[in-house]
Parts: C-alpha cells; structure tokens; sequence
C-alpha cells in the first residue's frame, strides 16, 4: 500500500498548522477591568482594552509588569517578585511592614502602613519605572518618615489623619509620572520601646487624676458659691421681714399710745404714766432671758421706778388696755343714750 504524501497535500497540512498557531497565538482575550501593553518588534504599540483581541504571533508580544507584594507569615513580611502581562486596573492595597522612625523628641517608633494605589496609565507604569510598585513602596516608606520626622510623639497620636492626608499629598506627584494614582494613605499600628510606654500611662494617669481634681474643686467652689448666695438671699429677706414687722410693731404701738392718750387725756403726766408702763413690759418680757445665765437676777434700779409707775397706773386706771375698753364702752353708751333720748323725745311729741 502506497502511503506516500502528495506535495500539494503535505503544503496543505502545513499552512492548515500555521493557521491554527496563528489563531491560538494571536486571539487574546482580556477580561474586565485589565489591560495589556503590546509591542511591536521591541517597542510600543498599543493597549489592548477588555474583550478579544487579535495580534500578530511572533511580531507583536504582550510587555510584562514586575509587581511587588508582601505576604504576612506570622509576624513577618516575606516579599513576592513576579512579572504579569497583565496589568490589573482596579484599587490594589499594599500593607508594607512596619519601619523604625524617629520624631522631633528622639523617640523610635516602628509604623506599619497600608498604601491604597490604582494604575490609570499602564504605559507609563511599565515604561517610566522599572519596577513601579516597588518605587511606589520606597516612596511611601520615605515621605512616612519625612512627614512624622517633624512631629512630637504625643501629636503624631493625635494627628493620624493630618498624617495620612500629607503623606498622600506628598506622593501624589512622583505617582502620577508612573501612570499612578494614590488613593488613600493608612497609619495601622505605632509601635513604641517598652520605657516610653510606660512613661505614656503614668502621664495618663496622673493627667486623668489631675482633671478629677480639677473636676472636684470646680464642683466644690460651685457649691459654696450657690451656699452663700442662698445665704445671702436668706439674710436679705430675713433683714427686710424684721424691718417690716419692727415698722409694723412701732405703727402698733404707736396706735395703742394713741388710743390710751385719747382715752385718759394727754397731760404731760399721763404720758410719762403710759411711757413708764411700756418701758416695764420690756423690762418683765427680759427677764426671762436674763434669769436663764444664772440663778441670781440683778434688776437696775430705773427698773424699780418703772414698775413703780407701772403700779400707780394699774391704780388708777387698771391697765392701758382696759382704760382703752372702759373708753369705748363709754363711749358707746353715751351715743345709745343719745338716741334713745332722741326717739322718746319724738314719741312724746
């Protein structure tokens, strides 16, 4: 049996292959959100955008990427190198291991940081760099220490987010000639020596304790104040309710004089009579207060005189207070007698 192969038939198999390499080589399909960098013969040609795409095998090849990442192991870092043909768009998050630095009071703090950066240019990410996310990770490490080189200890934990916002503005620039853009900057952890911890919370507790102080004396001057105010208030209004019923007491006083005057005659001798009996009662309503320091009660000697008076007046007219009724019933009697005068009068008539 003759298997011999035509010429014609043995080209036929040939191109058949060729076009089957040419088909697999030069179809490439690129999936949502990646792109790819083509070169014709060594230099740039285009970009190849999501969807399927065709090349020239052999003429025109896709130029790869180097890429850094970090893989975390327990508690350490190991970095990864690889070359990718393609080039992921999408917000990628670099977390670098923590790097010693040194602020404005000489203390050592290690910071480990997360960079937040997408890749809006490729060409410029694979031609202006040689290896664009390591460039992108030296240059974070080294505007982190610049920016927190200028800070005390203390403000650096106050100010994370001052932090974070001068880092990225710092880096925004050097990225965008590698086709990058920063898109956030994070402070994760600050790590400090063990004798600046500890110095750290002595401070915070002898600040919290001092503000507790602070806090107890605010509330003690608030309460004394409003104590001497209510006894402020309390004096003046005990002050103006004496003044009210000593004017109160005079007016009655006053009045009863009157009316006794009135009622006995108001010679010079009858005055001195009710001012001699006024002045006894205050001298009988003291006694009391003065029998209560000791057992003996030394009385002055005007006291004897007054009550004297006080007497001689009860004698001749019992009391001021009842000359003062014996008055008014007269008086009384004598206008019923009027009247009736007056009406039996008007009857006779």
């Amino acid at each position: 049996m003759d298997l011999s192969i035509s010429p014609g038939l043995l080209i036929s198999l040939i191109i058949v292959v060729i076009g089957v390499l040419i088909i697999s080589k030069g179809l490439v399909i690129v999936r949502q959100s990646e792109v790819m960098v083509i070169e014709r013969l060594g230099s740039f040609h285009r970009v190849l955008e999501s969807g399927i795409n065709i090349i020239i095998p052999f003429i025109e090849q896709p130029r790869a990427i180097t890429m850094l990442r970090y893989r975390k192991m327990g508690e350490d870092y190991t970095a990864i190198t690889s070359d990718e043909i393609r080039i992921d768009r999408r917000e990628t998050v670099m977390d670098f291991p923590g790097q010693p630095v040194v602020t404005t009071d000489n203390v050592t703090v290690r910071i480990n940081g997360a960079l937040y950066y997408q890749i809006i240019d490729p060409k410029r990410a694979v031609y202006e760099v040689e290896n664009m996310s390591q460039a992108v990770e030296v240059l974070a490490k080294t505007t982190l220490r610049s920016v927190v080189g200028k800070m005390e200890l203390d403000k650096l934990f106050e100010s994370r987010a001052e932090v974070n916002n001068e880092i990225q503005a710092a880096m925004e620039e050097p990225a965008s000639k590698w086709g990058v853009k920063i898109s956030r900057v994070e402070v994760q952890d600050i790590a400090m020596p063990e004798e600046v911890e500890s110095a750290m919370r002595l401070q915070m507790a002898a600040e919290r304790k001092r503000r507790a102080t602070v806090t107890e004396a605010e509330g003690e001057k608030s309460a004394a104040i409003a104590m001497a105010q209510g006894q402020r208030e309390s004096a003046i209004l005990n002050a103006q309710g004496d003044k009210e019923s000593a004017i109160l007491r005079a007016q009655g006083e006053q009045e009863s004089i009157k009316l006794v005057l009135s009622a006995i005659g108001d010679s010079e001798e009858n005055k001195r009579t009710v001012v001699g009996y006024l002045l006894g009662q205050s001298y009988i309503k003291g006694l009391p207060n003065m029998a209560k320091d000791g057992e003996r009660v030394f009385v002055p000697y005007e006291s004897s005189a007054l009550l004297g008076s006080m007497g001689m007046f009860r004698e001749m007219a019992g009391s001021p207070e009842d000359t003062v009724t014996n008055h008014l019933k007269n008086r009384n009697s004598s206008e019923s007698g009027f009247r009736s005068g007056i009406v039996g009068g008007a009857a006779s008539n």
